[in-house]
């Protein structure tokens, strides 16, 4: 048998110099974070930091402040701190372009609202508007209202009094030759506020369909019969539930949530909304 070791394991194997609660590493002052200043045992939150004077805050749970000078000398769960101030973590960049591809606003003040407005024929494409083209209208303080249907369209802007200053932009659905709301923007246009109302649409026989089929995992667009209510013969086609309203505005939140920026839009939307913007806005 060897002899019995007195003194165990040899002595100077480890860091028989290393502090008892470990050697001190640097971190952050997060405020927040509760830390111990060793040398006067003031235990607290760190509530300020002060990058100029170099200083950290601490409160106690009297709500007592004391100030101490960043660096060594602190205890951080019970483990030894350089405390050193946090890095200041840099705002991400504001995008450059609006969804709409305009140059984006950034702290533009509040404007009131012009006279002027847009009409469009429902609240789905009064939604889509707002979606791509939202930043721009507020810019400029335009307003967009939505009809229930354009039948009436007439009476609306007689109603609504266009003038010089009182300018009326209309997006219409499917205003192709020969269709009803193409005859609606002729008589729009022949009355005597016509030279103070721009009519234009969209060849789309619904606001859906301006949005790109393969952002919803499409070809194209589904045909529908004619006496087959398009949206519910979308619906349909597509699988989705369409027995009432409810199960329509649902789809369409679908639809919606597919679109990020003009780049969802078929074109032949979007410069009609350009124009009526350019318009109201003189």
């Amino acid at each position: 048998m060897s002899p019995t070791d007195r003194y165990g394991t040899d002595v100077l194997a480890s860091d028989w110099r290393a502090p008892k609660r470990g050697r001190a590493v640097e971190a952050p002052a997060e405020i927040g974070a509760v830390v111990e200043e060793v040398t006067t045992d003031w235990c607290g939150e760190i509530v300020a930091v002060d990058r100029d004077l170099h200083t950290v805050t601490l409160e106690d749970r009297r709500a007592r402040r004391r100030t101490f000078p960043l660096g060594p000398g602190f205890l951080l769960e019970g483990r030894p701190v350089i405390l050193t101030a946090p890095v200041r973590r840099a705002a991400p960049p504001r995008p450059t372009r609006s969804a709409s591809g305009s140059v984006a606003v950034h702290d533009a003040p509040a404007r009131v609202a012009r006279a002027s407005r847009i009409f469009v024929e429902g609240r789905h494409d009064a939604e889509l508007v707002e979606k791509v083209w939202g930043h721009d209208l507020r810019v400029e303080g335009v307003v967009v209202e939505y009809l229930d249907g354009v039948d009436d369209l007439v009476a609306e802007l007689r109603a609504f009094g266009p003038g010089p200053d009182r300018r009326v932009g209309v997006l219409v659905d499917h205003l192709v030759a020969g269709s009803k709301e193409s005859r609606i923007a002729q008589a729009v246009a022949a009355s005597p506020v016509g030279r103070h109302v721009l009519v234009v649409g969209h060849p789309f026989v619904d606001i859906w369909a301006a949005v790109k089929p393969e952002r919803l995992g499409m070809q194209s667009w589904p045909d529908v019969p004619r006496d087959v209510e398009w949206k519910k013969g979308v619906c349909q086609a597509l699988g989705w539930p369409h027995r009432d309203q409810a199960d329509i505005a649902r789809a369409w939140k679908q639809i919606l949530g597919r679109v990020g920026s003009y780049h969802d839009l078929d074109p032949a939307l979007l410069g009609r909304v350009e124009e009526l913007i350019d318009f109201v806005t003189g």
